[in-house]
């Protein structure tokens, strides 16, 4: 196998290797759990702690985003949806150890095979979008996501983001390998990210995300998060009646 083959096989969420995701991921983003703690206060903040609400998870393989939310909020449920079958079963496993399967559904495929009818209190894509590759795709998933939400209702986007032109982005990339080699991740591992990047994913520079997700129907738009090359946004589904105040005044 060519270092091509190589690259490929580990950016395939369907490969046997996806299941030790869950062991390293936190090992290579620096503030990986406080991504997800933050994205749960926040969200409480918006939806309020106590009421039902119907949460939309796209890209819930992994399923780190409904043991969080769902371990603090039980009057919550959720619809998660990945393409991949791997990644779904790792997620079905965490949340029934944690005994959360009750309020929870998990769908095989993408956001926009969901059925349009059903509209969401808010939604997720963590660490998703630079896995979409081209604008025009990237901004379909936003769509996508947007035509499933309830006039302002929050969306938590956290994704790759960089220039990889910019001198900026190769100080970064120097960084992230010394925080990943010294947590353990074998050099091997950091080179085929490293090539993966503008490879087998596709990360826009941040005002470029942001403009997507004003095109998609978001306002509001916010960074709350960032790890290295790694920007966590909040936006709002826009709409002519309702605001964040609004909203929060309404839990």
């Amino acid at each position: 196998m060519n270092e091509k083959q190589q690259q490929q096989k580990a950016m395939s969420w369907n490969d046997p290797q996806v299941e030790g995701y869950g062991r390293t991921i936190s090992l290579k983003i620096p503030g990986y759990f406080m991504l997800y703690d933050m994205t749960d206060r926040l969200m409480n903040a918006m939806l309020g702690p106590e009421r039902e609400k119907d949460i939309l998870v796209v890209g819930a393989g992994g399923g780190q985003e409904i043991v969080t939310l769902g371990g603090a909020h039980p009057a919550w449920s959720f619809t998660g949806v990945d393409p991949s079958a791997r990644m779904l079963a790792i997620a079905d496993q965490r949340i029934r150890m944690e005994r959360l399967q009750a309020g929870v559904t998990l769908h095989e495929g993408t956001a926009d095979q969901l059925p349009k009818d059903k509209l969401y209190d808010a939604a997720t894509s963590l660490l998703v979008l630079h896995f979409i590759k081209g604008l025009d795709q990237k901004r379909e998933l936003l769509r996508s996501i947007a035509d499933r939400l309830k006039p302002g209702a929050p969306l938590f986007l956290a994704a790759i983001s960089c220039d990889r032109q910019e001198e900026a982005f190769a100080v970064q990339m120097s960084a992230w390998q010394s925080h990943m080699l010294d947590n353990g991740i074998p050099l091997e591992d950091w080179e085929r990210f490293a090539a993966s990047l503008g490879a087998e994913s596709d990360p826009v520079p941040p005002e470029q995300v942001e403009e997507l997700l004003r095109e998609a129907g978001f306002s509001h738009i916010s960074k709350f998060f960032g790890s290295y090359l790694i920007t966590g946004w909040f936006a709002v589904k826009a709409s002519g009646e309702h605001n964040i105040e609004e909203k929060r005044q309404d839990k």
